[in-house]
């Protein structure tokens, strides 16, 4: 299987990079399936129903999401559709799914979504939500999006889940990290995916307002960056009789 996974979209300039480019990426590269986070896919933070519709109808199969996942109101119908995942450490009765299994015929592919707790929301405790899930899932092809702020964290989630899980992938920080490697010969890991939208940006917000921000510490209505957006991911090649990932290659498209 050859799956690419895309890191965080962000607002209206990561959702038209991906609804032009996906169906030649996916071809170029020969994916059988794509997953995105798309949290920050709205215009203005968030996820909404026609930015997770625009993502799905584009050729993403899945869409995780982390701590903006409810920050739109319009968002809290969506959850409903079981290709739209929430984080699983939520507290119990929260809407929609921290994790869904899917028939793709030849093979069956469990997708969990976590958050981390380190400098984030007080969640549920990411590792004992993992092991939880890990009970009740019958497929050995597992991929995780850890959404976390801390790298340790990260980091520390990629070694607990080596051996069990297929992928430990990184999101929520917006910069791609150079340290993609297989752990124990299982598990492919890398800290933080990157980030799908204007390029030259603060994490895809304006440099002017972000400085400002930053120099003057005052209120700053963000704004997305409108210069070209480019798309950072990660393929990933593995067995799926095994649930092994055999190579991780980071993707940057311009």
């Amino acid at each position: 299987m050859n799956l690419l996974f895309i890191g965080d979209v962000v607002g209206k300039s990561g959702c038209d990079f991906i609804r032009k480019n996906l169906f030649k990426i996916k071809k170029e590269y020969d994916i059988d399936i794509t997953i995105a986070n798309g949290e920050n896919s709205a215009p203005g933070n968030g996820i909404t129903k026609a930015s997770a519709d625009e993502l799905l109808s584009c050729g993403v199969d899945i869409i995780t999401t982390g701590n903006h996942a409810f920050r739109r109101k319009e968002a809290m119908g969506i959850f409903d559709n079981p290709h739209i995942i929430r984080p699983a450490n939520y507290p119990e009765g929260c809407i929609g799914h921290g994790y869904g299994i899917f028939d793709f015929g030849r093979f069956s592919l469990a997708v969990v979504n976590l958050m981390g707790t380190v400098y984030m929301e007080a969640l549920d405790n990411p590792f004992a939500a993992a092991d939880r899930i890990l009970e009740e899932i019958d497929t050995p092809n597992i991929i995780v999006d850890f959404h976390a702020e801390a790298s340790s964290e990260k980091k520390s989630m990629g070694h607990y889940l080596s051996g069990r899980v297929t992928a430990v992938l990184g999101t929520h920080t917006h910069v791609q990290t150079a340290d993609e490697i297989i752990l124990d010969g299982h598990t492919g890991y890398i800290t933080d995916v990157g980030m799908t939208g204007p390029e030259l940006s603060v994490l895809g917000v304006s440099t002017e307002d972000a400085i400002r921000k930053q120099r003057f510490k005052t209120p700053v209505f963000f704004r997305e960056s409108t210069n070209p957006a480019f798309l950072n991911g990660v393929i990933l090649q593995t067995d799926t009789k095994l649930g092994i990932c055999t190579k991780i290659t980071r993707l940057v498209i311009r």
